[in-house]
């Protein structure tokens, strides 16, 4: 194995992050302040903001919770937690997985360096009404403690520097609730229904999956 090879190897276990995560988040729960009104929603906790409509993506088989959508200033924002290990992270080798999967599906690929670290921007092929186009859509992925955040951001926060700003503002604003319970990587960490908001309005309805 050459020198090369083993910094590769390296590169693709390490953690990615904003350096200030820890203060700016994406936070975990232990760094969260404890007294500041949240949505429950079991791995992760959503700060309530006016104009904020959420939805859930339910497994039509299992009906398991999947992922979180957010719809927020023109923008959605699907959100996974996952279970990580201790010292190193998933998002590299996630992303390189990502960007095969695409390629596959006939899309283009574009890594940048965002808010986040790196991130992909994509554009996939889309059939609506027998008419073919593309969806343009960005990926951003952060390594916590014993955690992975995955995101996906579409709509005017996937093109348009403003509206980008405010949904990199709601990522932020996450909170991982990852728990004591033993997981392997990459499981995704429970998701399930709120009670209520702290509004005591109930959340959009479940989207099926």
């Amino acid at each position: 194995m050459s020198d090369n090879e083993f910094e590769t190897i390296v590169d693709d276990d390490a953690k990615s992050a904003p350096a200030d995560r820890e203060t700016n988040g994406p936070l975990d729960e232990s760094e969260a302040n404890a007294v500041r009104p949240y949505v429950d929603l079991g791995g992760v906790k959503i700060v309530p903001r006016t104009d904020l409509q959420l939805r859930l993506e339910v497994e039509e088989g299992s009906k398991r919770v999947v992922a979180v959508g957010l719809d927020f200033a023109g923008s959605s924002l699907q959100v996974q937690p996952f279970a990580a290990p201790r010292t190193s992270g998933l998002w590299n080798e996630i992303r390189a997985q990502i960007i095969d999967q695409i390629h596959k599906q006939g899309g283009t690929t574009t890594v940048s360096d965002g808010p986040f670290g790196p991130e992909v921007l994509a554009e996939i092929p889309v059939t609506t009404a027998g008419q073919t186009g593309t969806r343009i859509a960005r990926f951003v992925g952060v390594d916590g403690p014993r955690w992975f955040l995955r995101g996906v951001i579409a709509g005017e926060g996937a093109v348009e520097p403003a509206a980008a700003a405010q949904i990199e503002d709601l990522f932020r604003s996450i909170v991982v609730v990852r728990g004591n319970t033993p997981m392997p990587p990459r499981d995704l960490i429970p998701l399930h229904m709120p009670a209520a908001t702290p509004t005591g309005e109930a959340p959009s309805a479940p989207t099926t999956v």
